[in-house]
């Protein structure tokens, strides 16, 4: 039996529930604390969830009891607290991005590097089945050698059905850092690393206002592009364009593939990247129709799945698939996007990351090792 690492969770937002509620498939996670800066936030999870402790956030930072922080907070806090959490010795999985620019991502990943400790970062989705599936049949040449690709996520933003969007239209959100990590995470994973980008990136619709409640009728300042589109050339030659925006009505895209991976035999369409297990269909040269493949890897993982497969990570010695890395070369593409577009020039990116390892498809729901 692997000895579970012992996870103190610092912000008890939304997303908290789903994390919370997935850790519970896997024996190797053990939650032990939760912090937020709304102290009732913090004890509402507890009880839901049967987390045994309560505590502040810098109680919850310093206390020995933690091995990994993770970290759940919005964008504007993931360096603060990773940076917090290794200066205390921790190991940290934020929630994406991994910080709201190069700079920070840079300072997380030195200090840790310095400490000796890991760190790991949303999105774990490309670790779900569908994903999984779509590497396979790239790796195994099922359509000869990518050369073109196009991802879109196309829609009008958060502010129509969120409680607090504010955050989503400020530097670190918008929606290549709020849904391009899912999009250029499954890229990396499917196509490997990146030679050179081209962006375009505009506030298309500079004000807001909130739909949702409680604060229906609020506005919104847009601080960050709104609508963004880029040009990638991938190492291994494939080139194709990406699209995320908050900008947009009525897309002309298939909402749950809304990539595809074209080569010299046939065409991948490959599933929504923010979900795990929708379908991946393919159709070769000579084909008449798609054809829907079969899931060859284990169903059903959600939120925490990463998180997971860091602590047997840990625990083995082995590197872990989330890890800051790659992280690390999500961002600085991200910034990249920006960089171009200010510029007219094009970005080159730097970042240094091995592609993950596949999932295993031989061991049972809930165990990676």
């Amino acid at each position: 039996m692997i000895d579970p690492l012992r996870i103190g969770v610092v912000g008890c937002g939304a997303i908290s529930g789903a994390y919370l509620a997935a850790t519970k498939n896997f024996p190797v996670l053990r939650i032990v604390a939760v912090a937020d800066i709304d102290r009732a936030a913090a004890d509402a999870k507890a009880k839901e969830f049967g987390v045994p402790r309560v505590c502040s956030v810098d109680e919850l930072l310093t206390d020995p009891s933690v091995e990994l922080v993770l970290n759940l907070t919005v964008p504007g806090a993931h360096a603060s607290i990773a940076l917090s959490a290794i200066a205390a010795g921790k190991h940290t999985y934020s929630e994406k991005p991994l910080g709201i620019n190069r700079e920070e991502g840079r300072q997380i990943l030195q200090a840790a590097a310095a400490k000796g400790v890991r760190v790991g970062c949303a999105p774990d989705t490309f670790l779900g089945a569908g994903m999984q599936t779509a590497r396979k049949l790239i790796s195994d040449g099922a359509i000869g050698r990518p050369v073109a690709f196009t991802a879109s996520m196309m829609n009008h933003g958060h502010e129509s059905w969120h409680p607090n969007p504010e955050f989503y239209y400020q530097p670190g959100g918008g929606p290549m850092f709020d849904m391009g990590p899912y999009y250029l995470t499954a890229l990396l994973f499917l196509l490997g690393p990146i030679r050179r980008i081209q962006g375009m990136a505009s506030i298309a619709v500079p004000e807001r206002t909130i739909a949702s409640q409680p604060r229906a009728g609020s506005r919104i300042a847009v601080r960050t592009p709104d609508h963004v589109v880029g040009n990638i050339e991938f190492a291994g030659g494939a080139v194709g364009t990406i699209i995320q925006s908050f900008a947009t009505w009525h897309p002309p895209v298939d909402e749950k593939q809304p990539i595809a991976i074209f080569g010299t035999h046939g065409t991948i369409m490959a599933p929504d990247p923010n979900r795990f297990d929708l379908p991946v269909s393919i159709r070769l040269a000579n084909d008449t129709a798609w054809r829907e493949v079969p899931h060859g890897f284990v169903k059903g993982y959600d939120r925490s799945v990463g998180l997971a497969d860091m602590a047997y990570a840990i625990r083995s010695g082995r590197a872990h698939r989330c890890n800051g890395d790659l992280a690390f070369a999500v961002l600085d593409a991200m910034q990249g996007f920006f960089d171009a577009s200010t510029s007219g020039i094009e970005y080159r990116p730097t970042a240094q990351f091995e592609i993950p390892a596949p999932m295993p498809a031989h061991l049972p729901f809930g165990t990676l090792d």
